[in-house]
């Protein structure tokens, strides 16, 4: 857990960050009085250069929730090493019942991943990608084990380093 803390962000100034919703669930409570309805919406922010966030917010109201899920997510900023539009090395990561794995691609191959992988992918600044979400579809725990796996990245620089080979030989190969 202390390697997650080392990548948190602190917003010293305004820093443009773009929001994703990726999921809007509907709650309902049952009262003596009937049923209460209320939202829960799962977030993800990113200023598309490197930092991503999730959070999630809930409310009696959809853009009350949403609103929340924002202000969770921009307290929880990881930094994630993007070079050239990728990731410096393959990755696996687990949370709760979801497993992702993410590998550097090729330029020009795009992000070739799902629902709320790509979300959280795109809002990173990951341009080309090759990614597959394994065991349970929950969004909460997809992009929750995504996120993992972005903060164990390591940087390009040190992956060069550990390899004793020069920068641009870790990402040509």
């Amino acid at each position: 857990m202390s390697k997650i803390t080392e990548n948190k962000v602190k917003l010293t100034g305004e820093i443009e960050l773009k929001e994703k919703v990726v999921a809007i669930n509907r709650v309902v409570k049952t009262t003596k009085g009937g049923r209460t309805f209320s939202f829960s919406a799962l977030v993800v922010v990113g200023n598309e250069k490197g930092i991503v966030g999730q959070g999630l917010g809930k409310a009696k109201e959809v853009q009350e929730a949403i609103a929340k899920g924002i202000d969770d997510a921009k307290k929880n900023l990881v930094k994630v090493p993007v070079m050239h539009g990728t990731i410096p090395h393959e990755q696996w990561s687990k949370a709760g019942a979801a497993k992702v794995l993410i590998k550097p691609a090729a330029h020009g191959a795009g992000v070739i991943a799902g629902g709320s992988m790509r979300a959280v992918l795109e809002s990173a600044g990951v341009t080309d990608v090759l990614a597959k979400s394994l065991g349970s579809a929950n969004p909460h725990n997809v992009v929750k084990a995504t996120i993992k796996a972005l903060t164990e990245l390591r940087e390009p620089i040190q992956v060069a380093k550990n390899r004793n080979v020069k920068l641009n030989k870790v990402f040509n190969g």
